[in-house]
């Protein structure tokens, strides 16, 4: 199972898009991959399952928490994510 910053690093890496960026770059890459992957236009379905679970993320992420997607950030916002692994 991944943490939340491993996740919000995978989405980040399926959309290419940097850790500083605003809800409208989200959107934006987001709508022009799916243009380019869609599989009603000859793209992969595995592909745009991977952009939509990206985007759903990063989203639900952006709106709940902040626009910053850096490590420490992340981790201000699920505290509870790496508590076990402090005390291993």
């Amino acid at each position: 199972m991944l943490s939340p910053n491993e996740e919000i690093d995978r989405a980040l890496d399926i959309l290419a898009l940097p850790k500083l960026i605003t809800k409208e770059d989200i959107k934006r890459q987001y709508h022009f991959l799916a243009k380019k992957n869609h599989p009603d236009i000859g793209g992969d379905a595995l592909q745009m399952e991977q952009l939509n679970s990206a985007y759903t993320l990063l989203m639900k992420y952006i709106e709940e928490f902040r626009y910053t997607f850096d490590e420490e950030e992340v981790s201000k916002q699920f505290p509870g994510a790496d508590h076990a692994k402090r005390y291993k």
